[in-house]
């Protein structure tokens, strides 16, 4: 297992995330355990959780993990979030600093920790002023609740507004951002990539396997079924079939990863994770799985090494294809000049 920084911190984490989205809905606990003893036992030290995952249960059952294995406790790195709907009022939702107090010390609870060595913002928050959030999260950190803090699905905008307000005010500065991001979900490379560098985050990409069409489970034209997440909801997000199927890019991506894989006599899963997990500014990768075999075939990919030549057929076939302004070429050129002088 390779062990990266966290971010610029100084917590080194596994190339590797355990998702627990799952725990507690598709993995009842006796499953949970044995993911993550699994996990564990391959090197990993980092968990990904979410107060909102299952109402709770997800943590539940991580504390509980954590309290019957102190070896591997001691090693964990804990990752959880806050913002979602944990109640019917309208306070039980968003970034406010009454909301936040409440949710961080329920999911420390739930977990059984007095600390949380990441504590991430689920979402952006648009009713609360990010000053209110940013204060919140220092003084949390100041208290010894949390270590560091994070974002999740935030843009450019976000980024950078909310890492510049902590660094002019003094405050503890954000360490992650949590974006999806996979080969059939390139668009964080637009600016979001370049505001997270800037501004020191590491990525801890989410759908890494882009709901498992990069696994090369769906086929052409054939509605999903059975037990997968398209197969029991194919409107399921952004991974849904209909739009995806009716694009000619998801099909050639999915191609030539296939290619690949049979190359190096691998699955289709592990060159896709390979590929999220050498990109500029990744952290560690969040694996999602359901069962042992499916989270030991990922965490084969640790071992893969693409070539230059794979990594460039990967890029070139799932390129983002934006438009010409802002983000194709005509703006691009507008965003940068030649050191000679002249267009």
């Amino acid at each position: 297992m390779d062990y990266r920084k966290l971010g610029q911190s100084g917590t080194i984490v596994s190339a590797y995330c355990l998702g627990t989205m799952t725990f507690g809905a598709e993995a009842d606990e006796a499953a949970s355990f044995k993911l993550l003893d699994d996990y564990f036992a391959w090197g990993g030290n980092f968990i990904d959780t979410a107060d909102v995952y299952s109402a709770g249960k997800s943590e539940e059952i991580i504390g509980r993990w954590l309290k019957t294995r102190p070896t591997e406790a001691k090693q964990a790195v804990i990752a959880t979030k806050g913002r979602f709907p944990m109640g019917p009022g309208p306070n039980d939702i968003g970034l406010s600093r009454r909301h936040l107090n409440q949710a961080l010390n329920d999911s420390l609870r739930r977990l059984g920790i007095e600390h949380i060595d990441l504590y991430q913002m689920h979402a952006w928050d648009a009713l609360t002023p990010i000053e209110e959030t940013l204060r919140f999260l220092d003084d949390a950190v100041s208290a010894g609740k949390i270590g560091y803090y994070g974002f999740s699905n935030y843009v450019a905008w976000h980024i950078a507004k909310a890492s510049e307000i902590a660094k002019a005010r003094g405050y503890t500065r954000p360490v992650t951002l949590q974006p999806q991001y996979n080969l059939l979900m390139r668009d964080i490379e637009l600016e979001i990539v370049a505001a997270c560098q800037d501004a020191g985050l590491g990525l801890l990409p989410w759908s890494p396997l882009g709901g498992g069409w990069l696994t090369g489970k769906y086929k052409r034209d054939q509605m999903p079924t059975g037990a997968t997440r398209l197969g029991e909801n194919p409107t399921r997000g952004g991974e849904a079939f209909e739009a995806r199927n009716a694009q000619e890019r998801t099909w050639a991506v999915i191609g030539v990863v296939e290619e690949i894989a049979r190359a190096h006599g691998v699955s289709m899963a592990q060159v896709a994770l390979a590929w999220t997990a050498a990109r500029p500014a990744v952290t560690s990768v969040i694996l999602g799985a359901r069962n042992p075999e499916q989270l030991a075939d990922n965490l084969n990919a640790a071992s893969l090494a693409l070539s230059l030549e794979e990594t460039t057929r990967l890029n070139e076939v799932s390129a983002p294809t934006p438009g010409q302004y802002p983000y194709g070429e005509h703006g691009i050129n507008q965003r940068h000049r030649k050191i000679e002088g002249g267009r």
